[in-house]
Parts: structure tokens; C-alpha cells; sequence
């Protein structure tokens, strides 16, 4: 049985039809690589997949270890093991950090976890992702360099030790040092058992953390899928071969030229 299994997925933001009939299946311990031209419904498919009240199913079954997702609410996915790293972490004024850690960690639990323990598994994890443990003092996320609220959401994911993380665009803004540090904090909860949906525009970030599959969104659909080798591809020919070769069109008419470090679409496409 798929870990989570999507199947004719349409949702609706703002009025407007941005998934199509999504069906994707992703077994336990699988590393997706989505990619796809900007505004063709990656971040929309994530968003659906956590829950996100903006966005709108109105069609679909998505099913998670067996259960129907669809009803349930954002928190209820968490506890079940869902977690997502947001492309553009918000600021929280008024939560500090430690106590949103402790109180998500014990939302988890049967039996909350013990201040010791606490102490322990946050020190460690400011350390992998080099951040100063005396940020667990401040608002979460207030006042943070872009850079940091990412290592921030690492963080987080190193804690909860999520079975199935969604990644929107992770590593966006990170430098080479920071780069590797949530490669390495993804290969550890790979190790570990973790599923991961990963969205990038930067091959850099796939080459390190090696996922084992490459599912592309085109027109709010998965339009293609194959191994690691399909990132690659698009990586150096953008995506002109896909309707040379498979017949897809990508309707979409502000069109340029693309790799995946910009993720656009080629001309040749209009």
C-alpha cells in the first residue's frame, strides 16, 4: 500500500481551477523530486496535501496510510505525521520558539516529553542546522534572515520527525554552506524512514540528497514520471522534449527560455 495515494485531484484557489486531476501514489521511504514550470500547481499540490483552508478540493480522494486525508483538518495531518516546510515562513510574534517546539513535539505523544529530553533533542538540532540554540528565546521566526527562518523549518522537521515532509522550495536563497546542512538534515530523516516531496528549482539540492523519483506537474496535472535521471534532463534541456517527445503542451504564454535553476518554459512551447 502507497504511504499517500492521490488520485483526480481538482482544487481551486481564489476562484480559479489550479489542479486538474492530480493522481499521484508515493510509497514509504520514496524522495519525489516535483518539478515543473512556475504556476502550473506544485505549491498548490502541497498546500492541498497539508490542508491549507485557502485552497479548495472539489474533486479527488487523497489518502494517507490508508485513511481518507480530505477530512481532516491541517492539525489533525500534522499529528498524523504530515509536516511542510513553507517556501516563505511567516513570522509568529507573541509564540516563542521553545514553547511552540515542546508544544508541537507533545501534540505527537502519548506522554509529553520530558524537559531533559527536550533539552537535549533541541540543542542537537540547532546544531545540525547551525543555528545559535539561544534563538529558542525569541518569537518564532521574528526578526530571522531568510536564511535562518529555512534552517528554522529544518529544524522543526528534525524534531517532529515527520513520516511524509513536504518541501516548498527549501532551499531558495541559501547559500553553498547552508545548502548542504538541510541536504544533510534531509538525508538524515531519510535514513531514518521519512518520505520526501521536494520542490526546487535548483539541481544542486537533488544531487545531495538523491531522490529516487521525478514527477513533473504541467497544466495542473502530473504530466510525466521517471527516476532521477528525468531531473537531470530537465535540468540541462528545460522542458522542449516534453512535447517532442510525449505530446505535452504547456499552456502557458509567458513563456522563456528555462532550466531548472529558473524554472520556466521554453519559447518553443507557446
Amino acid at each position: 500500500m502507497a504511504l499517500l495515494e492521490i488520485a483526480d485531484l481538482n482544487v481551486e484557489a481564489e476562484g480559479k481551477n489550479i489542479l486538474k486531476g492530480v493522481s499521484l501514489s508515493v510509497n514509504s521511504g520514496d524522495c519525489v523530486a516535483l518539478l515543473g514550470p512556475n504556476g502550473h500547481g506544485k505549491s498548490t499540490l502541497l498546500n492541498a496535501i497539508s490542508g491549507n483552508p485557502r485552497y479548495h478540493v472539489s474533486n479527488g480522494t487523497m489518502h494517507f496510510e490508508g485513511s481518507d486525508v480530505l477530512s481532516l483538518s491541517p492539525d489533525a495531518r500534522s499529528k498524523a505525521g504530515i509536516f511542510m516546510a513553507f517556501q516563505n515562513p511567516p513570522d509568529v510574534p507573541g509564540v516563542v520558539s521553545m514553547d511552540f517546539f515542546r508544544a508541537a513535539i507533545n501534540a505527537r505523544v502519548a506522554k509529553p516529553i520530558s524537559l531533559l529530553s527536550f533539552y537535549k533533542e533541541t540543542t542537537a538540532a540547532y546544531q545540525k542546522v547551525d543555528l545559535d540554540s539561544s534563538m529558542a528565546s525569541r518569537h518564532l521566526n521574528e526578526g530571522y534572515s531568510g536564511g535562518e527562518k529555512k534552517r528554522n523549518e529544518v529544524l522543526q522537521m528534525l524534531l517532529l520527525k515527520p513520516k511524509l515532509a513536504l518541501l516548498d522550495e527549501i532551499d531558495s536563497g541559501l547559500d553553498v554552506d547552508a545548502l548542504k546542512i538541510i541536504a544533510q538534515a534531509i538525508n538524515e530523516l531519510k535514513a531514518a524512514g521519512t518520505t520526501f516531496l521536494i520542490i526546487s528549482h535548483y539541481e544542486r539540492l537533488y544531487e545531495l540528497v538523491h531522490p529516487n523519483r521525478t514527477a513533473v506537474m504541467v497544466n495542473g496535472r502530473i504530466a510525466l514520471e521517471g527516476d532521477s535521471a528525468l531531473a537531470t534532463r530537465i535540468s540541462t534541456e528545460g522542458y522542449g522534449f516534453l512535447e517532442k517527445e510525449n505530446g505535452i503542451v504547456i499552456e502557458k504564454e509567458d513563456s522563456v527560455p528555462v532550466s531548472i535553476g529558473v524554472c520556466a518554459v521554453k519559447p518553443t512551447l507557446k
